[in-house]
């Protein structure tokens, strides 16, 4: 007789907690159908590889019913998340920076790691043999630098330096804007550079990794110690998966443990939503943007021209 009154108390309990909180309740029945938009990888046609997969472990993860919707580019995903067509993106640095000011209703969950627990990329400014002495000198000498298109080469520098309070045209004479970033590397390699505009991975703890254009001007020939680096710009992190502000509490938590438990409890699922860095999934906030805003604002203030 107990033991039934106690089944009894603890079934009262149990829907107590459930009759007490209506919207936790209510949020999936509010929402639907919950989207999730993506570009397509160039000449996919719209597709998403292992579509059926991803779309059966978010329905898990969320307990409802989960769509994916692929738009044709970057401009077309910010447009669908700001007007509420979907709850969730997967974005680029930029992009992500970019529906922040569109609309203020973007928040970021996670953000994808490198095996080797690189968070992002810096931009660094570097020299051989001491030809640049520091970064004020720049006027005086060649500096090579990646196409202007370039993010970690071009835009993320000149974004960087203007926080920085030092506005660096980018048609300033001093610049030589190389065909591409191998380009702007031989520059430096064969002389014909003072000093280069590169990248390197950065780690969580804002270290920058072995990885990028220093070791890859090792390998062409210039050792270590001829190399110098003169100047670092802030974290340009890897692009997040970001969710709409108002999305539910318990919405964003389930996602968030799914996303970050991903790689090590379904390492093949993982590989299909995210091929290109092979660390899993971290948490990040939007103070983690700042540098992608700044490239953002330096582009819609139409570049750093003179």
């Amino acid at each position: 007789m107990k033991a039934a009154l106690k089944a009894c108390a603890a079934l009262m309990v149990a829907q107590g907690v459930v009759w007490s909180d209506p919207a936790r309740a209510d949020w999936r029945e509010d929402i639907g159908t919950f989207r999730i938009g993506i570009v397509a990888e160039p000449g996919a046609v719209n597709t998403v590889p292992g579509l059926a997969l991803l779309t059966d472990a978010y329905t898990k993860a969320l307990g409802m019913k989960v769509e994916f919707v692929v738009a044709r580019d970057y401009g077309a995903l910010i447009e669908a998340q700001a007007n509420a067509r979907i709850e969730y993106a997967i974005y680029s640095a930029t992009a992500y920076a970019t529906a922040s000011q569109r609309c203020g209703c973007v928040e970021p969950l996670v953000a994808p790691v490198d095996s080797d627990g690189a968070i992002g990329i810096r931009s660094v400014l570097l020299t051989r043999d001491g030809k640049l002495p520091d970064l004020a000198a720049m006027e005086n000498h060649r500096i090579a630098m990646a196409p202007s298109s370039s993010v970690g080469g071009s835009l993320l520098p000149l974004a960087a330096l203007a926080a920085e309070g030092r506005k660096v045209a980018e048609d300033a004479p001093f610049l030589v804007h190389a065909d591409s970033a191998a380009a702007a590397e031989t520059m430096l390699v064969d002389g014909k550079a003072d000093a280069l505009f590169g990248w390197v991975t950065a780690a969580a703890d804002g270290q920058p990794e072995a990885s990028g254009t220093q070791a890859r001007l090792e390998t062409a020939g210039l050792s270590a110690t001829a190399l110098q680096v003169l100047w670092t710009s802030g974290l340009l992190r890897y692009g997040p998966h970001a969710v709409r502000s108002d999305l539910d509490p318990e919405a964003k938590r389930r996602l968030t443990v799914f996303l970050t438990n991903l790689k090590s409890m379904t390492p093949d699922v993982y590989d299909l939503l995210e091929s290109k860095h092979s660390g899993g999934f971290t948490v990040a906030a939007a103070k983690d943007y700042e540098m992608a805003q700044a490239i953002v604002r330096l582009v819609s203030n139409g570049g750093s021209r003179r």
